[in-house]
C-alpha cells in the first residue's frame, strides 16, 4: 500500500478505535457529527492526501496545496470539521514516507521546506469549514487563523513560511508542536503500537488514552479551560490501562461535552505510522 493509502485508512482506523473517551468512534456518536460523516471525511480526504505523495517531476504538489485540497475534500458531508487537525499531521507525514524519509529528522526537513505560500494555502483550509482555536496573541491580531485568506497579507508582509507559522502556535497547540518538534510524540505512540499484539483499533485506543493521559488535550483547553484539560488528562491516566473502564469515562465525556480532539489527530498519525512500519491488518 501506498503512503496515501495508510493515510486514508489511519483515518478510518482512528474513528473506528473505541473507547477514545469524548471523541466519535464506532460506538459513539456526538448530537451534529456522526461516525459516518468521518468515514465520508476519510475518503473525501484522498485526493489531497495523493497530491502530498506525489514527489516526482520538477515541480511536486506543495504541502499547503495539499492540505488545503485534503480539507476541501473533507468537507463535503454535512457533519462540518470532521478531520482537519488529523490531516494537518498526515500531510507532511505523507509527504516524508514517500521521499523515504518517515522520521523525526525527516519530518524537521519537510518542515524546514515550507514556503510562505504554503502557509497561505493553510490560511485558506480554514474557510472549508468551522474549526474551533483560541485567540492569537494581542501583537498577532492580523494573523488570526480564523481569517483564513484575509491573513494572507498579513503573512506576505511579514515573509511567514508555514513553519514560522506553527512555531508561533506551538506553546498553545499540540499539532503545530508536532510540527516544531519532529512529531516526537507521533514516533513515540506508534512505537508503543507496532510492539503490541492486540487487534490495531483496541491498540490505538490505548494510544489514546496514553496520549491523553500525557499531557493535557489542547482543544479541550480552549472550549473548557486549561484547568478542566488537565483533570481530564488525570481520569484518562486512571482508566489507560483498562479499557472496560474507559467505556464508562466515554460516556461521561459524552455526557458532559468533553472532546479531546487533538487527542484523536495526534492517534491518527500514530495509526500511520504503525502502518508504514509494518503493522499488518
Amino acid at each position: 500500500m501506498s503512503p496515501a493509502d495508510h493515510a486514508e485508512l489511519a483515518l478510518l482506523l482512528e474513528v473506528a478505535s473505541t473507547p477514545k473517551p469524548g471523541n466519535v468512534d464506532r460506538h459513539r456518536d456526538h448530537a451534529d457529527l456522526r461516525f459516518e460523516h468521518f468515514l465520508t471525511g476519510a475518503v473525501g480526504s484522498r485526493p489531497g492526501l495523493e497530491l502530498a505523495e506525489r514527489v516526482e517531476g520538477d515541480d511536486p504538489p506543495s504541502i499547503g496545496d495539499a492540505f488545503d485540497r485534503a480539507v476541501r475534500g473533507m468537507s463535503q458531508q454535512s457533519g462540518g470539521n470532521t478531520q482537519f487537525g488529523c490531516l494537518l499531521l498526515l500531510v507532511p507525514l505523507v509527504r516524508a514516507a514517500s521521499t523515504d524519509h518517515l522520521s523525526p529528522e525527516g519530518l524537521t526537513a519537510v518542515v524546514e521546506a515550507t514556503t510562505v505560500d504554503d502557509a497561505a494555502a493553510f490560511y485558506r483550509a480554514f474557510e472549508h469549514v468551522d474549526v474551533a482555536v483560541g485567540d492569537p496573541p494581542a501583537d498577532a491580531s492580523a494573523l488570526d487563523v480564523r481569517r483564513g485568506a484575509d491573513a494572507v497579507p498579513a503573512l506576505r508582509d511579514r515573509g511567514l513560511t508555514l513553519a514560522d507559522v506553527m512555531a508561533m502556535s506551538a506553546d498553545r497547540d499540540g499539532n503545530a508542536a508536532e510540527w516544531i518538534s519532529g512529531f516526537e510524540r507521533t514516533f513515540a505512540a506508534a512505537d508503543r503500537v507496532v510492539v503490541d499484539d492486540d487487534p490495531l483499533t483496541d491498540r490505538l485506543a490505548r494510544a489514546f488514552l496514553d496520549l491523553l493521559a500525557e499531557r493535557p488535550d489542547t482543544l479541550v483547553a480552549v472550549e473548557h479551560g486549561q484547568e478542566r484539560a488537565k483533570e481530564v488528562s488525570r481520569e484518562a491516566a486512571a482508566v489507560r490501562d483498562d479499557l472496560d473502564a474507559a467505556e464508562a469515562l466515554a460516556e461521561r465525556f459524552l455526557d458532559e461535552g468533553i472532546n479531546p480532539g487533538t487527542t484523536a489527530d495526534l492517534t491518527a498519525a500514530t495509526a500511520f505510522v504503525a502502518l508504514e512500519r509494518g503493522v499488518r491488518l
